[in-house]
């Protein structure tokens, strides 16, 4: 089995981004999957691009895709992707779609094929926080999770794919008083043990329930 995993490079203000952070800090294999590594520029479209041609060239059985959630507490897989760009600011080209529809013909949204409760318990055994969330925004990692599902919809029915929020680094709310952060350690830790529970329930579906979502 191949899983590639997708990080953002920084955007903002920010000069780190904890996702290609912990990406490239991932072991070469978990639970003996093969774990690729892509980095992928915040930029709408291009984002997408980049991916693609990771896909391509990879041939990976799983496409996870890995992006900061600022403010959040947790690691979060995602449920659902929505076909709509709404930049609340500019991506790393200086572009800012708003109520821009990503793909007129892909659906108004895709579910995530991964077993994303099963993730969310799997982190928490770790001994970190998780939730499984309903809304990846409307920003590139909104765009990239829909991107990826309309390109399994239209040319790779073989894949099964999603998305992950993990939360700020600490270095990064320095200035942001109350502001929750995890480490780079525990991020690692917690995206390989989603990725152990993508790997040990291939084939097998997602569990039934799990407490707490956010919306």
């Amino acid at each position: 089995m191949k899983i590639l995993v997708t990080g953002f490079d920084p955007f903002g203000d920010d000069k780190i981004n904890p996702a290609i952070e912990a990406v490239k800090r991932l072991p070469a294999e978990i639970h003996g999957a093969q774990i690729v590594k892509q980095e992928i520029p915040t930029k709408f479209g291009v984002s997408a691009e980049v991916t693609h041609a990771a896909i391509v060239r990879e041939q990976p059985d799983y496409v996870l895709s890995v992006g900061q959630a600022g403010g959040r507490f947790g690691l979060t897989p995602e449920r659902v992707a929505i076909n709509l760009d709404d930049g609340r600011i500019k991506d790393n080209a200086g572009y800012q779609p708003l109520n821009h529809t990503i793909h007129d013909d892909g659906a108004p949204a895709y579910f995530a094929q991964l077993p994303i409760k099963a993730m969310a318990r799997a982190i928490r055994d770790a001994g970190l926080p998780s939730t499984v969330s309903n809304s990846a925004g409307t920003y590139v990692c909104n765009h990239i999770f829909y991107q990826v599902q309309y390109m399994r919809d239209k040319e790779f029915p073989n894949i099964k794919a999603g998305f992950i929020h993990i939360p700020f680094l600490p270095e990064q709310v320095v200035a942001r008083p109350e502001t929750p952060a995890l480490s780079l350690a525990d991020d690692v830790r917690g995206l390989t043990a989603a990725i152990g529970a993508i790997v040990d329930r291939d084939g097998k579906g997602d569990i039934e329930t799990i407490e707490g979502t956010i919306a």
